[in-house]
């Protein structure tokens, strides 16, 4: 099965390739790194200190990983930590959030037999940390064979997922062979990787890491940055976060309507979830007829209608500016996006119906009425359904107010992921005298076997 695999492997590598040869050109996509992921990686000078080797994949899990990768250089200070992506724009981002804290920030090599021996030759890891279920076939197989233990964490396999892997799950259940532990987001997660293949005793729940995301320190001195760069102003300013086509289309259909009927005039600022997206939004924006800039524009302290945020990893500082937030990839059927930073700080915050990648978590903010989401709508019926929304709460001072606090409750009592996680990675670090002390002498009880 390891044979068919990397023979697909290749056979999508070399399909794919003309282009990858022309985002290559057009946007410098997949050549940055490109030795590295050939697995030609640059050594760890360790000097005897152990490495931990956490893998992200972009953007959202680098950002989920930011608390663990504070609480891992706390726990072991003495170890090592590489981080590895597979996008450039996850690559971007964990340059700058672990600059301080990362031996080294990498690319993840191609999933090739040979290709990772080359990269764990080079990086020599004690442990491996996969965020939210990265099975790569043989980078998983390679570890176990040169018995390097390998962890999920923060794990979540969705329904589609869990469906698309039950076609071939004699093959996945060997993959998870080579997986000593499991760290899932919630039972239901838990339950699917079981169902999968992989040991009961071996999988854990810990909650979202991104629940605890809230916990890390806000930085004042960029939103206020932003605040004079795009104009310090008493409008209402609306932020479409993480959006996807035909999103911005739809949300500015939704701004020309609710500008027509709403005295408080308000602001309209959209962060795309994909940099190469960038153009095409400022095309749109140019086209709509109202005063915009972005925030690679020279310094001009103006209160422009229309603002985009085509910068990366910035969107969390610009969330205190917000008077409501949308979170997208919920209209365009993408599967929805990370409602909890925004909700971390106490905003009033709207999502479209398609949020399956997040449902268990919208699902308790709908619950616990701390979000508003929309109901399943046509393209042609999502302007006027959005509009009507951010009307409604623009009107209505108390009802934003109380799904804040809601919204900033709910991340409140569900953090601890971290810990949580931390405490299950203890034994697969073995025998440690560099590790601080923890007390196991009553170990949170939620930390528990699925």
């Amino acid at each position: 099965m390891y044979l068919v695999y990397s023979l697909l492997l290749t056979l999508g590598f070399l399909v794919l390739l003309p282009r990858f040869i022309f985002d290559a050109i057009r946007d410098g996509k997949y050549v940055a790194g490109f030795r590295q992921r050939m697995g030609w990686l640059p050594p760890v000078h360790s000097n005897g200190k152990r490495v931990i080797w956490l893998h992200c994949v972009s953007v959202g899990e680098t950002q989920a990983a930011r608390p663990l990768v504070e609480s891992l250089q706390q726990r072991f200070p003495n170890h090592l930590l590489v981080v590895s992506t597979i996008t450039v724009t996850g690559q971007t981002l964990a340059r700058e959030a672990f600059k301080n804290t990362a031996a080294q920030v990498i690319y993840f090599p191609f999933d090739w037999a040979f290709t990772v021996r080359r990269a764990l030759k080079q990086i020599d890891p004690s442990l491996v940390l996969l965020m939210e279920t990265e099975l790569w076939p043989n980078f998983i197989r390679r570890c176990g064979r040169q018995r390097i233990p390998v962890a999920v964490v923060n794990g979540r396999i969705s329904e589609r997922s869990f469906r698309r892997y039950r076609y071939i799950k004699p093959f996945i259940t060997r993959v998870l062979s080579s997986v000593d532990s499991a760290i899932m987001q919630s039972e239901a997660d838990a339950n699917r990787i079981r169902m999968l293949g992989l040991h009961k005793e071996k999988a854990f729940v810990s909650g979202s890491l991104k629940f605890d995301t809230g916990t890390l320190p806000l930085t004042p001195g960029l939103t206020k940055e932003l605040a004079e760069q795009f104009g310090s102003t008493d409008r209402p300013i609306l932020i479409a976060a993480s959006t996807h086509a035909p999103e911005e289309r739809i949300l500015l259909e939704a701004f020309r309507l609710l500008r027509q009927t709403s005295a408080s005039a308000p602001r309209l600022l959209i962060a795309p979830r994909h940099p190469e997206r960038f153009n095409e939004v400022a095309t749109l924006m140019k086209s709509s007829g109202y005063s915009w800039t972005r925030r690679t524009n020279p310094v001009e302290h103006e209160n422009h209608d229309l603002i985009l945020l085509d910068t990366i990893g910035e969107l969390p500082a610009a969330y205190p500016l917000a008077t409501i937030v949308f979170v997208g990839g919920s209209i365009s059927q993408n599967g929805g996006h990370n409602i909890l930073e925004p909700a971390a700080i106490g905003a009033s915050i709207v999502t479209g119906p398609h949020t399956n990648n997040f449902r268990a978590i919208v699902d308790s903010f709908v619950e616990g009425k701390a979000i508003v989401q929309l109901p399943p709508l046509s393209e042609s019926d999502a302007p006027g359904e959005l509009a009507t929304v951010f009307s409604a709460l623009l009107d209505n001072q108390l009802k934003r107010e109380s799904l804040g606090k809601a919204a900033k409750e709910l991340v409140r009592t569900n953090q601890g992921a971290t810990e949580k996680t931390v405490l299950r990675l203890l034994p697969l670090l073995g025998d440690s005298n560099d590790t601080k002390p923890l007390n196991l002498s009553n170990p949170d009880p939620r930390v528990h076997s699925a």
